[in-house]
């Protein structure tokens, strides 16, 4: 009977666990173990970060509570006159009115504006109106007459504000001859007489 080989390696040393923990190292994964008569400790996982402390954010104001005394959804208002800057000012529009046929123009000049601007513009829109604004239908019977109330408010307006000086560097728009002494404003009667002559043979047919 054959003797089997002698084991070449029985004899070797045995080199060391080079992950093997020496005595007394920690193990990072063993879970705390709790003292006797002491609280729990909570786990905590070795790959955890620790989160920064979030400062508390300071509660600002709302804007439209913040200054009370001034609303952001307030404007300023202008405190003169738009075109020559005179602090005694009334905010009101002067309108004109053109007609041709089909065609209907509306112009609108927004204030504020002082006495003697309103005055020259009541005047310049009127005449203007006189003279373009019969000659459609419509603005015949309807926008012509309308704007020249609405100036005629306006002039009213303007005429009651004190007068005033201009201010530094700007010049007053100069009044000019009255409406009634403009010969464009009687342009306006060729229409009115059209009108007129109109109605007129509309009666007659009624009434015959």
């Amino acid at each position: 009977m054959s003797t089997p080989p002698p084991n070449p390696y029985s004899g070797a040393p045995v080199p060391p666990n080079p992950y093997a923990q020496g005595p007394g190292a920690p193990n990072p994964y063993a879970q705390p173990q709790p003292q006797p008569g002491g609280p729990v400790p909570a786990q905590q996982s070795p790959y955890a970060q620790p989160h920064p402390q979030q400062q508390p954010h300071p509660q600002q104001p709302h804007p439209q509570y913040a200054h009370p005394q001034h609303p952001p959804y307030l404007a300023p208002g202008p405190t003169g006159c738009r075109n020559c800057g005179a602090p005694e000012a009334v905010n009101f529009a002067v309108r004109a009115h053109v007609g041709v046929l089909v065609v209907m123009r509306f112009h609108r000049l927004d204030g504020p504006f002082c006495r003697r601007c309103g005055r020259a513009l009541v005047r310049i829109m009127t005449t203007k109106t006189l003279c373009q604004g019969w000659w459609s239908p419509l603005s015949l019977v309807l926008f012509t007459p309308f704007t020249l109330f609405w100036n005629l408010i306006a002039a009213a307006k303007f005429a009651k504000l004190e007068p005033s000086d201009p201010a530094p560097g700007r010049q007053q728009l100069d009044e000019g001859q009255p409406v009634h002494a403009r010969p464009l404003a009687y342009v306006a009667i060729v229409p009115l007489l059209w009108a007129v002559w109109v109605i007129t043979n509309i009666i007659a047919d009624v009434s015959g």
